[in-house]
This record gives C-alpha cells, structure tokens and sequence, in this order.
C-alpha cells in the first residue's frame, strides 16, 4: 500500500479505520474499565476488521475525510514485537508496514478475514463497527457467520487424475448401490466413463481433451446422493481402493 493509496480510501466503503495516534494508542484495554473503552484498542479493531472479511487499521492519518497525513509515534521501532504480540493474543497473523509523507511515520495493518465460520474476539466478545463504536457482533450477525462452511473439497478436481487410476470393483460396486438406489437395475450396464459423467464426478481437460479428471473422493459425493449401500457394503476409505486426496496434479 502506498501514502497516495491511503487517502483515497474511505472507512465505509473499503473496511478501514484512521486513527491519528500521535503518540500513542490503547493496545489490549489499558486502564479502562467499562467495556465500551477498552474495545477501543488496537485488539478490538483487529477483531472487528477480521470480523467483517478483513481490512486496514491505519495509524497517522486523520480519521475525518480528507484523510490529513498527521505523522503517529506508536509502537516505533518495535514492529516485529507489536506483531508478536497481536498474533499470540488473537492467534490472527497481521502484517504492519512503515510509510512516510514528507518525514511523517504512518503505520499500517493489513488484518486478515477470519477463519470461515468463526467469529474473531476481543476479551471473549465477537466484535463489529458500527458507525464510530466497536459493538458486540448482534445475533443474526454471529449465526450467518456459524452457519458457513469451509470450501468443499469433494467440489474441486483432482489434478491429472484418469478413469484408469480407479480401482474397477469400487466402481462397479458404487454401480450397484446406485442402481439399487434407483430401483433401476440397467444402470449397473452402463460403461464406467459415462456413469461417472453423468453423476458429475469428472470435468474434462482443457490440455487434454481425452483425459478425465476425477473429482475427489467418489464415497464423499455419493453419499451426498444418498447412496449408503456402497458404503454399507465396502470400505473403501480403509482399503484406500478408490485415490483421494492424496492425489495432486
């Protein structure tokens, strides 16, 4: 980031926050003892920011638009300790970088998004902006953030690998749950190629067109579809006869 890119931004349009700091800032609570004042720190913002995908916390520059470059003393010379600190205390890693305008220090953080499904806190309490305050995060708020699941890994393909690298009696076995399943008996006498096309377990190559790749664990995705006779009747997770994602390109 660059001083010409921090005054073009705007705190309620790119998730940041300019705080002046001269001298100094609140970092974990401080002295304060109503709660509303010690989430005015260093920690509490890192929270919130990470709390709504990610942002910047910007020291050194004028919290009202324009955005005056006011120079900020805090934490000088210990950049490394300061990030320590706020990794040990909120197991979040930000980076704080150093930039200068005409000899004053302004100083950045690039806080990261939280993990999905989690919500990031500050003194056991989840935490978001609203207008000038740092609140606790509203219910509705805490349950769509719950309720998100990580990337599925059985929706990505698996990198340069064929038809060939299956194991033909856990597909023929998958063939039979599924026609079971189905209550259609001919399904079992389709070929192996179109079977695993139809139930949308292979993409085709752009570099090969001939290639198939298998999307990740064929007892995963079938599962989804309800077919438990498969699993009823082999393990292949134990006997490690169907890859998966061991499997990369």
């Amino acid at each position: 980031m660059t001083i010409k890119e921090i005054k073009r931004l705007r705190e309620t349009e790119d998730r940041v926050e300019f705080k002046e700091a001269k001298r100094d800032f609140n970092f974990a609570g401080g002295s304060h003892s109503d709660p509303r004042d010690r989430r005015r720190c260093v920690l509490g913002y890192v929270a919130a920011l990470a709390n709504e995908g990610g942002g910047y916390l910007v020291f050194g520059v004028k919290e009202k638009s324009p955005n005056e470059i006011v120079g900020t003393a805090f934490a000088e010379g210990k950049i490394g300790e300061l990030a320590d600190e706020i990794y040990k205390r909120m197991e979040i890693r930000v980076e704080i970088e150093e930039l200068f305008d005409s000899g004053k220090r302004v100083l950045v953080f690039k806080i990261p998004s939280r993990p999905p499904g989690t919500t990031l806190k500050f003194e056991g309490v989840p935490l978001m902006r609203i207008g000038d305050s740092l609140r606790v995060m509203s219910d509705s708020e805490i349950f769509r953030i719950l309720s998100e699941r990580a990337p599925d890994f059985s929706a990505t393909a698996c990198e340069g690998l064929t038809l060939e690298d299956l194991d033909p009696e856990a597909i023929r076995l998958m063939k039979a749950g599924y026609a079971e399943k189905q209550k259609n008996p001919d399904f079992e006498n389709l070929p192996d190629l179109q079977v695993l096309n139809d139930l949308g377990l292979t993409e085709r190559s752009n570099q090969r067109g001939d290639a198939e790749r298998h999307r990740a664990s064929l007892m995963e995705r079938l599962e989804q579809r309800g077919c438990q006779t498969v699993s009823r009747q082999h393990q292949y997770h134990q006997r490690g006869r169907i890859p998966q994602r061991r499997f990369k390109g």
